[in-house]
């Protein structure tokens, strides 16, 4: 396989991987924000914070991956969608560095109004953000950022149709992502009632999240039919079907409670979708432009996998270590005896 390719699919790697974990971590953001009441909320908000708290900044980490990749790999693809789409993409950052620091001030403050305040800056950040990034994919596949440094129309490329469809599937998808977890993460501690809450929420929003799906089939095919064509007829179809199905097998896994199980179903409707978006689109990058066309010299993409090889080493298993501590179950409390007597 050619090094541009080997590169591309690496990408999307890092890409699927940001969208399963950060995604989900954005997800959190959403149900925090409906939690309801200071007092009424707690426990949710509580669940939600043990959750994220030890592995947040560790999920936002694939998107700094992504957008190494792409600059080093495709840079000309980076510079046309970086300055056309400078609006959302500002917009995203914005809320990705309002949230984190509202994460962490919540978790240090005192006094109530510091954390109602930071409260409502995590959860709002969570929603804006990701709608924001669901924009920025509408517009690329679409086909409404062209080559060249700002040559796209700097509002409606992103505000769009299909961008605004994608932006609310990406909020949804956060926020189903999220309840699957977090059911699994509340049962794992014991706690069945918030776990009963969350699967609520995960069937809401995986049937709002397949409605949205829907939806955007049918805007795809209004205002971008060259990207429905590739979904539906072309190669990518396979992949859509799958999504499809995983997505529907969740529904009924979730029902009957089936909570580590329906982790694996809820991913594989994102991903299938994501590829299936790859795989259509592909070699096409941007109208006009395609892998061979936008990749960087050989001896660049030589570089950039090779140190990615070397790094692959140690973060890799980091990463699995770090994710692996923090899905244990906690121990059980020791059962030291009646009163008096010793362990």
């Amino acid at each position: 396989m050619p090094l541009a390719e080997i590169l591309l699919v690496v990408l999307w790697v890092g890409l699927t991987a940001y969208v399963l974990f950060g995604g989900a971590d954005f997800g959190g953001g959403v149900w925090d924000l409906v939690a309801g009441t200071a007092e009424r909320g707690r426990p949710q908000r509580d669940a939600i914070e043990h959750s994220i708290g030890p592995v947040w900044e560790t999920n936002h980490v694939w998107l700094i991956f992504v957008i190494v990749m792409a600059w080093t790999g495709v840079p000309p693809v980076f510079a046309a969608i970086a300055s056309t789409l400078y609006i959302p993409l500002t917009l995203a950052a914005l809320g990705i560095i309002a949230r984190g620091a509202a994460f962490a001030f919540r978790k240090a403050s005192t006094l109530p109004w510091q954390q109602r305040l930071f409260g409502a800056t995590f959860a709002f950040s969570s929603v804006f953000t990701p709608f924001f990034l669901g924009t920025v994919a509408g517009a690329i596949a679409s086909g409404r950022v062209p080559p060249g440094i700002a040559a796209g129309h700097l509002v409606t490329s992103w505000f769009n149709p299909t961008s605004l469809i994608s932006g609310a599937l990406a909020v949804g998808t956060a926020a189903y992502l999220a309840a699957v977890y977090l059911t699994r993460d509340a049962q794992r501690d014991g706690d069945e009632e918030l776990a009963e809450l969350f699967r609520r929420r995960a069937l809401l929003a995986g049937a709002a999240t397949g409605l949205l799906s829907a939806a955007g089939l049918l805007v795809l095919r209004a205002d971008a039919p060259g990207l429905f064509t590739e979904l539906t007829s072309g190669r990518a179809l396979p992949l859509l079907i799958l999504s499809v199905a995983a997505g529907v097998a969740s529904l009924p896994l979730l029902w009957w409670r089936a909570y580590r199980a329906v982790r694996v179903t809820a991913a594989l409707a994102v991903t299938g979708l994501l590829w299936g978006w790859a795989l259509g689109q592909y070699p096409r990058l941007l109208p006009g432009v395609t892998l061979r066309d936008a990749a960087a010299t050989d001896a660049v993409l030589a570089a950039a996998l090779g140190s990615l090889a070397v790094g692959a080493l140690l973060l890799l298993p980091s990463l699995w270590w770090l994710y692996a501590t923090f899905q244990k179950a906690p121990p059980a409390p020791a059962d030291r005896g009646p009163v008096g007597e010793g362990p």
